[in-house]
């Protein structure tokens, strides 16, 4: 049975398995805590300290990789054939694609994490923590952790959808992303099993990503209104997200997500305006052009920084964190990015998933971090021993809160955390829920409401359990547990890209159709 939209119901193997995994998470936690937390330690911990390897070898191959597919033929390829039509304009596909990638991150990252660094760098580089050096160090870490590796992971599954979904014809799965690999073969069978295991480990990363973006909320509703940011609150925010993502959803891919993008980041644009203009200029810009230097001059060494040496663990709680978040969330968050690439040339996605967006973010973070590091370093604030009362979700409050019109920023602020909570959610899931759903046939169809719906619940289900049991924690706990399967997903649609890179005719269907004319 079909609905109006031509879309039919779920498909069972795909949504049932990932479903039910997390519904035993949930049920689990109450039932026996300390099995939860036994069984879910020991998975990080396997990823962490037996996996961070590969990960810091995947992404530094993804930046590899994409900064060749650009200058390669494929690069010059438009995805939908040669008469295809932009969906979206350039303004707002980069809106939305800023705003539905690592948006929501860079809001409750970006003052926190380099204080974290500033006091408790890696104990096997020697540096003497809040000193000059850990304030370099601090710096280059959130290049590393926020611009160019973190958009190559989201890049290369995302070339490799839309050619294999428009160009090369292929089923819209998941596992499309690897089809160049296997070809024809038992394609059916394999994209269930890819999509069934993808939708686990999507969904556990954007439980991180909806648990942050919690407890960001909950520090801005604390500064704005004194409320105690805690577990009733956090329930509160999840349940009033919720509904905002609902509403956001019953509008369409093109409507909802592309208006509050829209809007995010002009609201983007008056922070870091205002931080530049109320905020030490000079400071976050030399700090900024030092460390990016530095950053540029040691990508390879500092990504692939392991700590193994000298038993440091510092790369696995940070670096390895990140990696698997990405990871996790790429292979799904490809396939909503692709959809909206609809129209343009290879070498046109790069620039905006990849170039546009690592240069946003580079500023961002140091205006941000600069500022942060500043305020930190002179005395002026103590942002450490805040984040030490309150939480990681208390530093950016902290810093907008030493400005002039502070309750007017910190407002803004909260404001681009939730809709950047929103839109987030909404293309993830609207992804989720359009790969384990029949019958979707082009780029500009929907899965059925209730489908994303529910993903929207049980993720914010999942993500409200982890962070009111285990805070911060859980957080990257959820990311662990999401990035591991993903990883080698991940793997097999670098070496795609890679296949098609060198030889894009053979698996192009437009241009075989032109020879064949």
């Amino acid at each position: 049975m079909k609905s109006k939209s031509g879309v039919n119901r779920i498909k069972p193997i795909v949504f049932f398995p990932a479903f039910i995994l997390l519904i035993i998470a949930i049920i689990l936690n109450f039932i026996n805590y300390e099995s939860f937390l036994k069984i879910t330690t020991l998975a990080k911990d396997f990823m962490t300290l037996q996996c961070g390897w590969m990960f810091s070898l995947a992404g530094v191959a993804c930046l590899l990789v994409i900064t060749a597919t650009y200058f390669s033929p494929l690069g010059n390829v438009r995805i939908g054939g040669p008469n295809a039509k932009p969906l979206l304009k350039k303004s707002s596909w980069f809106a939305v694609t800023l705003c539905t990638t690592i948006a929501a991150g860079i809001l409750f990252w970006g003052t926190a994490e380099p204080i974290w660094h500033l006091a408790y760098p890696p104990t096997s580089l020697g540096i003497e923590p809040m000193s000059p050096a850990a304030a370099k160090f601090a710096m280059e870490t959130l290049f590393l952790h926020w611009t160019f590796i973190p958009y190559a992971f989201y890049a290369v599954p995302t070339i490799v959808f839309a050619f294999a979904y428009y160009n090369m014809k292929r089923p819209f799965s998941v596992g499309s992303q690897i089809s160049p690999i296997i070809g024809n073969r038992n394609q059916h069978k394999f994209d269930v099993i890819v999509d069934a295991i993808i939708l686990f480990a999507v969904a556990a990363a954007i439980s991180a990503s909806f648990g942050t973006a919690v407890m960001n909320m909950g520090g801005g509703i604390n500064a704005l209104f004194g409320i105690d940011n805690n577990k009733s609150l956090w329930i509160i925010i999840t349940i009033c997200g919720t509904i905002a993502f609902i509403i956001s959803s019953g509008t369409g891919l093109f409507k909802g997500i592309r208006i509050l993008s829209d809007l995010n980041v002009y609201l983007y644009y008056i922070i870091i305006a205002a931080l530049i203009l109320l905020g030490p200029t000079v400071y976050m810009f030399s700090l900024g052009t030092e460390s990016f230097g530095g950053f540029l001059s040691g990508i390879f060494n500092k990504a692939l920084f392991t700590g193994a040496a000298s038993n440091d663990g510092w790369a696995s709680g940070w670096t390895t964190f990140y990696w698997s978040n990405w990871m996790a969330w790429a292979p799904v968050s490809a396939v909503f990015l692709a959809r909206i690439a609809y129209g343009y040339t290879v070498k046109e996605i790069i620039t905006m998933n990849f170039l546009v967006p690592s240069a946003f973010s580079a500023v961002w973070m140091a205006v941000l971090g600069g500022t942060a590091i500043h305020l930190q370093m002179t005395g002026k604030v103590d942002i450490l021993t805040i984040m030490n009362e309150q939480g990681s979700a208390a530093a950016g409050y902290a810093v907008l809160g030493s400005l002039p019109f502070s309750g007017i920023l910190i407002g803004i602020y909260l404001l681009a955390v939730l809709i950047s909570f929103i839109t987030a959610t909404d293309s993830t899931t609207n992804a989720m829920a359009s790969i384990c759903t029949t019958g979707i046939t082009d780029g500009g169809q929907e899965a059925p409401l209730y489908i994303k719906v529910t993903w929207g619940i049980i993720v914010g289900a999942v993500a409200l359990i982890f962070i009111s049991t285990l805070g911060i924690d859980g957080i990257r706990m959820l990311s662990y547990l999401g990035g591991f399967p993903a990883l080698f997903l991940g793997i097999l649609s670098l070496i795609s890209l890679i296949y098609i890179m060198g030889k894009p005719k053979k698996f192009d269907a437009y241009s075989q159709s032109d020879r064949k004319a």
